[in-house]
């Protein structure tokens, strides 16, 4: 290996090390007015630097089965294109009439030929025209830092740069038209935790 090489490759490693010392892991813990634990709440981290580092995710379906949308919740970052296969022996008619993306898949089955594209922040609220019991939601975030919570109420978000930013937090159980509830965090290196309690969730 030459010189050059080298200094380049120590160079790389300090730019790496620096970086990972400069970001942390923000665990946050979720639950209603009563103190219960809320599962599949959607947690996510906003900043203007945040907004700047979100990319599309690939990838993302939203499939139909045992007619029932799985996953009924989902979080993507802006510009992600959704994929809606049906595995159904019956055919859907995926729609949604929320600000943020309204679109209509007519009566299918198989995969429809086009992806949505979802391409506004907010939250959308999907159901099908053929079976009104069938409702999902999908919040589209400007973040590359955003998790859903587990059984306990617990979420984590690894990776996240030192800063500041506005903790968001939301759940369908909210009431509908609700915004993802919003406070200040600071995170720092190493960990950084949070606890939020939805004080509008039905007890």
């Amino acid at each position: 290996m030459t010189l050059g090489r080298l200094h380049a490759l120590l160079a790389a490693t300090l730019l790496l090390a620096t970086s990972a010392a400069r970001a942390g892991t923000v665990q946050v813990q979720v639950h209603d007015s009563a103190g219960k634990p809320l599962a599949d709440a959607v947690v996510f981290l906003e900043s203007r630097e945040a907004r700047l580092a979100a990319r599309p995710a690939r990838g993302v379906t939203i499939a139909q089965v045992n007619k029932q949308f799985n996953p009924l919740v989902s979080v993507v970052p802006l510009g992600t294109a959704v994929e809606f296969p049906n595995r159904d022996t019956v055919r859907h008619h995926v729609y949604s009439f929320s600000q943020i993306k309204p679109f209509e898949l007519k009566l299918y089955a198989g995969t429809p030929a086009n992806p949505v594209v979802f391409d506004r922040a907010g939250i959308a609220v999907l159901g099908c025209n053929i079976h009104d019991h069938m409702t999902a939601w999908i919040v589209v975030v400007e973040t590359p830092y955003f998790a859903r919570t587990l059984a306990g109420g617990g979420a984590t978000l690894d990776g996240v740069p030192v800063g500041n930013y506005r903790l968001r937090t939301w759940h369908a159980g909210l009431p509908v038209g609700a915004p993802a509830s919003d406070e200040p965090i600071t995170v720092t290196a190493g960990s950084t935790t949070a606890t939020v309690s939805l004080a509008e969730m039905p007890k």
